[in-house]
């Protein structure tokens, strides 16, 4: 079994016994302002590029340089993995599309803590996306052997952007959504959500 095999929330929730709530967790109007030259870079991609051809189109083109852009702000301290395997078990187990971890001690070969995990909603289908996303969370907390400790989810068709996390037994969705048509809110929003988890780390050191 693998990430990709639980389609739903729901799913995911009867398996592990996760408890589902909603609530705005990130604060809205926390805008950042995007370098001009990933303005340049982003402009000329929706201009040019169609996204509506692959899965892979929206993700190079809208999900890998936003996700990119903020990353190099906490570079020093995190890795960021593209289609890298993550392992806890032999059902909490696959390839996220990226995620975010601690660095290793042990070098940049090495995964380290797990903290943010990003999935393409395939097809535009943010059910079977948020399914995979929470099974990953899952792994996650489970692979840091901390449950207290969240674990933080992001799941876009390279449009809108969800975002989620899972502490303990429960796993809160932000209510509010974010949309490259607004690209200081997005920023903003998953800016938070780096710092959150920065801030998390820091506390359990």
């Amino acid at each position: 079994m693998t990430f990709g095999d639980f389609k739903s929330i729901p799913e995911v929730q009867e398996r592990f016994r996760i408890r589902h709530v909603e609530n705005d967790f990130i604060e809205t109007g926390n805008s950042t302002v995007p370098s001009v030259q990933f303005l340049q870079e982003f402009d000329f991609n929706r201009e040019y590029i169609n996204i509506l051809t692959s899965e892979g189109a929206r993700s190079e083109a809208f999900i890998f340089p936003v996700l990119r852009e903020i990353y190099k702000g906490y570079a020093d301290y995190y890795a960021l993995w593209i289609k890298k395997p993550l392992t806890y078990d032999d059902v909490l187990s696959g390839t996220p599309d990226y995620f975010i971890s601690t660095r290793s001690e042990l070098g940049k070969l090495v995964v380290g803590t797990p903290l943010i995990m990003l999935v393409e909603a395939k097809k535009n289908d943010f059910e079977i996306g948020w399914g995979q996303c929470l099974a990953e969370l899952v792994a996650a907390q489970k692979i840091n052997e901390n449950m207290e400790h969240p674990v933080y989810g992001i799941v876009s068709d390279g449009t809108l952007w969800q975002i989620g996390h899972l502490v303990g037994e429960t796993f809160t969705q932000n209510r509010t959504s974010f949309s490259v048509d607004n690209l200081p809110d997005l920023f903003g929003a998953i800016d938070s959500v780096f710092k959150a988890a920065s801030t998390d780390r820091l506390k359990d050191t």
